[in-house]
């Protein structure tokens, strides 16, 4: 019986050192990011990650695009692939489609702090715009970022001082604002 015990005892060791690493935990389990809005169409998430510190491997399955609130360098370690060094400004809009599960490390010395908006309506977005263009209007320009059934981001830029055109929206709609902003209906 001392035998048995003691090459289990002696094998414990070793299987933990054998294990794979971590899971990948679906977004919305992931700690750093915060549920802010959800409806048909989009799911909203307010992330903030510490200087020097990651998120856990979590899954995107939508197509998102995310807002960046702040200048941050990260490092995007996605699974199965070699990990990408980003420098993002404040401001900054990207796209991406689902379908993987990542790391996002925040290499600089202040939170890297973005909002995240997964599409929930399957089939693809039209990155660009589709057949829009970008567009001036007397207090700043337009830039349409994609279009996807119902869901269309654009990059608005205003002028000091600069307003939006009176405008209507057929259905519900969000703003991402980067710097303070005066809201009128």
């Amino acid at each position: 019986m001392k035998p048995k015990i003691a090459v289990l005892a002696a094998l414990l060791p070793t299987l933990a050192l054998a294990q794979p690493p971590a899971s990948e935990v679906a977004i919305t389990a992931e700690p750093h990011h915060h549920l802010v809005l959800e409806n048909a169409w989009v799911r909203a998430f307010q992330v903030e990650v510490a200087p020097h510190t990651a998120t856990l491997m979590h899954r995107h399955d939508r197509d998102y695009f995310f807002v960046t609130l702040g200048a941050a360098e990260i490092e995007n370690d996605v699974a199965g692939k070699p990990p990408v060094s980003l420098k993002l400004q404040d401001g900054e809009t990207r796209f991406s489609t689902g379908g993987f599960a990542h790391i996002a490390k925040d290499l600089g010395d202040a939170p890297f702090r973005n909002v995240t908006i997964e599409l929930l309506q399957p089939g693809p977005a039209t990155a660009g715009g589709g057949d829009e263009k970008p567009r001036e209007f007397p207090g700043g320009t337009l830039t349409p970022v994609f279009v996807k059934d119902g869901v269309r981001v654009s990059d608005v830029r205003l002028k000091a001082g600069g307003s939006v055109p009176k405008h209507h929206h057929d259905g519900p709609h969000l703003v991402v604002a980067v710097t303070d902003l005066s809201l009128r209906s």
